[in-house]
C-alpha cells in the first residue's frame, strides 16, 4: 500500500512538472487541432480509432502536428493492450522480446497487441525487417510515427502493409486554439501582439508553439505579472531552431538552385541560410553550386565554375562557419551572372545522337597514326594539324558520317557566350555545322 502511494504521488508530482505541451495533450478525438481530415466526423481514422478496427499505420507529417498524441488516444480507446517503443533506443532484442509477449498476450488472453514506434525512420533495416512477419500475420498492429518521408526511409514491404496517414501542418487559426488552452492552464493574459508573433513564428509546429508559450509565461510570471507581453515573446522565440525534414530538404534545395538560376541573388542567399542554419551538409551546398554552374551559366561566365570549384574546396579546407562566406560569395556570383544554357543542351544532345545513329567509326584521318604499321592501314591519312594554319584552325571533318550535319552547341548572346559566338562565326559555314 505505502508503494503504491509513494507511485501515485510521484505520477501526479511528475505531472504537474511536465512541459506545457505534454500537459496538454488530448484525452479524447475531438480535442485534435488542426486534423479534421483525418478525425473529423465521419473521417477515415476517426471511425477507425472509433470502432478499435485498425490495421497497422504509419503517421506521416512534420514536428508538433500530433502525432504521438494520436497514437496516444488510440492506447486509450483500444481493447488491445498497447507498447510503446521509442527507434531512438530500442532494439532488435526489444523487438523480438515484444514479439514474443505478444505471442504470450494472445494465446492465453486472446488479446491482441498494438506496437506504437515512435521516430520509425530512426529504426535500420534490421530492425524493421524485424517487425515485418508479425505485421504480416497481424499478430502486432504497427502504428509508427515519422517526420521523414516514409517512401525513403521506411522498408517498402513494411509501409506496403500499413496505411499511410499524412498529417499537416497546424493553421494559424489551430496554433491559436492551442495557446488559448495554454494560456488557460497557466493562468495567464497575454497581449494580441505576443500572440500573433508566436503563431506567426510557430510554422504550424503545435509542440514549439506550446513551448515557446511556456518560456514567455515563465518570464511574465518572473516580474510578477499575470500578462503575458511581446517583450516576453520575443525573449521566447529567440533561441528558436531551424530545421526540416528529408522531404523539406528536396524542396528547399529545389527552390535554392531555382532562385540563383532565376537570378535573385538575395533569395539565393535566403535559401543558403536556411540551409546552414538547419545544420544542411555544407559538401552538398557546394556539390549543388559546382553543378549549377556548368547547368545554368556554362559559357555566359566561365569563372563560375572557377568560383564554385573554389567555394567547394573552402568548405572541405576552411569548414564551417567560416566557410558559409565562401558559400555566399559563390551564390552571389552565380545568381548575378549572365545565364545559359546551351552547354547542358549541347551534351544531351550530342547523348540522343549518340544512342540512335550507334557508335560511328573514327573517320580514318583521325585515327592513331603513333603505333607501326598504323600508316598501312591508312590511319591519320589526310589529317592537318591546325597549329600550322595561321588562323589556328582548319576546316576538315572530326566525326562520323552519321552526324556530320548536326548542331549541338549553339551559344548563346549572353555574357563570354556572345565572344564565344563571334569566335565561331569567323569560321566558314561548314566548319561551323560541324560542330568544331
Amino acid at each position: 500500500m505505502p508503494d503504491s502511494l509513494f507511485t501515485s504521488a510521484a505520477t501526479e508530482r511528475l505531472s504537474r512538472r511536465s512541459p506545457l505541451a505534454a500537459r496538454l495533450r488530448p484525452n479524447q478525438l475531438d480535442e485534435i487541432v488542426g486534423q479534421d481530415h483525418l478525425v473529423g466526423e465521419g473521417k477515415p481514422l476517426r471511425c477507425l480509432v472509433e470502432s478499435d478496427q485498425l490495421s497497422s499505420l504509419i503517421f506521416w507529417g512534420p514536428p508538433g502536428t500530433g502525432k504521438t498524441s494520436l497514437a496516444r488516444l488510440v492506447a486509450k480507446v483500444t481493447a488491445k493492450d498497447f507498447i510503446e517503443l521509442s527507434a531512438v533506443n530500442a532494439t532488435v532484442k526489444d523487438v523480438r522480446e515484444t514479439i514474443e509477449q505478444a505471442e504470450k498476450r494472445l494465446g492465453e488472453q486472446d488479446i491482441g497487441t498494438i506496437l506504437f514506434l515512435d521516430e520509425v525512420h530512426r529504426f535500420n533495416k534490421a530492425q524493421q525487417d524485424a517487425l515485418l512477419p508479425s505485421v504480416e500475420t497481424g499478430l502486432l498492429i504497427l502504428i509508427g510515427a515519422t517526420t521523414e518521408n516514409p517512401f525513403f526511409e521506411v522498408n517498402p514491404p513494411l509501409l506496403s502493409r500499413s496505411t499511410l496517414f499524412r498529417l499537416e501542418p497546424l493553421s494559424e487559426i489551430a496554433i491559436r486554439k492551442l495557446l488559448d488552452r495554454g494560456l488557460t492552464a497557466e493562468g495567464l493574459q497575454a497581449d494580441e501582439d505576443a500572440l500573433n508573433l508566436i503563431v506567426g513564428r510557430s510554422s504550424g509546429d503545435g509542440r514549439h508553439a506550446l513551448t515557446s508559450l511556456e518560456v514567455a509565461a515563465a518570464l511574465a510570471i518572473g516580474r510578477k505579472s499575470e500578462r503575458l507581453e511581446l517583450v516576453d515573446a520575443e525573449f521566447a522565440l529567440g533561441t528558436k531552431a531551424l530545421s526540416y525534414g528529408r522531404d523539406d530538404h528536396f524542396d528547399v534545395i529545389s527552390a535554392f538552385i531555382k532562385s540563383i538560376r532565376g537570378s535573385d541573388v538575395d533569395a539565393g542567399l535566403y535559401w543558403l541560410a536556411r540551409m546552414l542554419q538547419a545544420g544542411e551538409d555544407a559538401r552538398f551546398i557546394a556539390r549543388r553550386l559546382v553543378i549549377l554552374a556548368s547547368e545554368d551559366i556554362g559559357m555566359a561566365d566561365p569563372m563560375s565554375l572557377l568560383i564554385a570549384d573554389a567555394a567547394a574546396r573552402a568548405v572541405e579546407f576552411v569548414g564551417l562557419p567560416e566557410a558559409q562566406l565562401n558559400l555566399a560569395q559563390a551564390v552571389v556570383h552565380l545568381a548575378t551572372a549572365p545565364k545559359s544554357n546551351r552547354v547542358t543542351k549541347a551534351i544531351f544532345a550530342a547523348k540522343e545522337d549518340v544512342q540512335e545513329s550507334g557508335v560511328g567509326k573514327v573517320p580514318k584521318h583521325l585515327r592513331d597514326a603513333h603505333y607501326q604499321a598504323a600508316a598501312t592501314l591508312g590511319h591519320g591519312e589526310g589529317y592537318e594539324y591546325p597549329h600550322n594554319d595561321p588562323r589556328g584552325w582548319v576546316e576538315q571533318i572530326y566525326r562520323p558520317p552519321e552526324v556530320d550535319e548536326n548542331i549541338y552547341y549553339d551559344p548563346s548572346t549572353h555574357g563570354f557566350e556572345e565572344e564565344v559566338a563571334r569566335r565561331m562565326s569567323m569560321r566558314t559555314p561548314s566548319q561551323k555545322k560541324e560542330g568544331v
